[in-house]
């Protein structure tokens, strides 16, 4: 456990996700665990052990953090929420337990998910992580309150990388699986992306990210395969995406990729490039303009159906 609590990093503006001291906190926590959410109950994916699992420690464990929607509000729509962290780290407060709560004003049930991470982790478990995630919600919608027809993806930075790959590299429901939690599909029907990781080929793509998802020596196949922009076909959820124009780690060209490429395979998609703001801001507080993207979601989901 020490060796675990060494990890715990309170840091003000790293240069990998440049936090901004000007979004209203002068330093986040950043962990490799997802500690933001005190004794909040959890579930693991797997009972047993995940996929792949090189270990017995809370790291090899991908779960789901639950934030059920208040009962008096509750409107049946439910959020997987990847927080961002470079496939390294997760941003675990303003990336997940804020937004969480933000989404439950909404009747939202969220669910905030611990990925497998690097070094430990590499291509393909965080997205046999996101995969079974949805897959899981699905499974325990009639104990959740859950609608299984309206179960999205929100991801922010890398973690917007993992919901996009979720939204792009789904797997139908397997009905004879001996494991009923198989037996639902992967796919979101609808993704939030912000600030995301898109692309893994350079110029564009975040170098970190690839580097820890991929390794130094990537598969050249495996970085277009996950540079999603090539992967939107007219099955891909519909899409709410947002970015700063003033982001220089993952810079906007990201989206603009992703959205281009839901407009060509006419899938419904909307995008906001905001003017002013660094990455990682999570949900801009004291910014009047960044900080509008959660009423922008808000409307775009009520217009696509999910919050019914």
């Amino acid at each position: 456990m020490r060796a675990l609590a060494s990890l715990l990093l309170a840091v003000a503006a790293p240069a990998w996700a440049q936090l901004p001291k000007e979004a209203g906190a002068t330093t986040y926590v950043i962990s490799k665990l997802d500690t933001a959410h005190g004794d909040r109950e959890f579930v693991f994916l797997w009972p047993e052990k995940a996929p792949g699992a090189i270990g017995d420690d809370p790291l090899d464990k991908p779960k789901l953090t639950l934030y059920p929607a208040p009962k008096g509000k509750a409107n049946g729509a439910a959020v997987v929420i990847c927080p961002g962290g470079g496939y390294a780290v997760v941003a675990s407060d303003h990336e997940g337990k804020q937004v969480a709560e933000w989404l439950n004003g909404l009747g939202v049930s969220a669910f905030v998910l611990q990925y497998r991470l690097a070094p430990r982790y590499k291509y393909p478990a965080p997205l046999q992580d996101a995969q079974r995630a949805v897959r899981l919600v699905r499974a325990r919608a009639s104990e959740w309150g859950i609608d299984p027809a309206r179960v999205g993806m929100l991801g922010f930075s890398a973690g917007g990388h993992l919901t996009s790959t979720a939204g792009t590299h789904f797997l139908a429901g397997n009905a004879a699986a001996t494991d009923p939690i198989e037996r639902h599909s992967s796919r979101p029907d609808f993704l939030v992306l912000c600030y995301p990781v898109i692309t893994l080929k350079p110029p564009l793509a975040h170098s970190g990210s690839r580097v820890n998802l991929l390794g130094d020596a990537a598969d050249p196949l495996q970085v277009e395969g996950l540079s999603n922009e090539t992967q939107v076909t007219p099955e891909t959820p519909p899409t709410f995406l947002w970015h700063t124009n003033e982001d220089t780690a993952v810079v906007p060209e990201n989206s603009i990729l992703f959205y281009q490429a839901l407009r060509k395979a006419k899938v419904p998609a909307e995008l906001h490039v905001f003017a002013k703001g660094p990455h990682g801001i999570g949900m801009a507080p004291g910014d009047p303009a960044a900080s509008a993207w959660t009423r922008l979601c808000a409307a775009w989901m009520g217009a696509m159906g999910v919050l019914e």
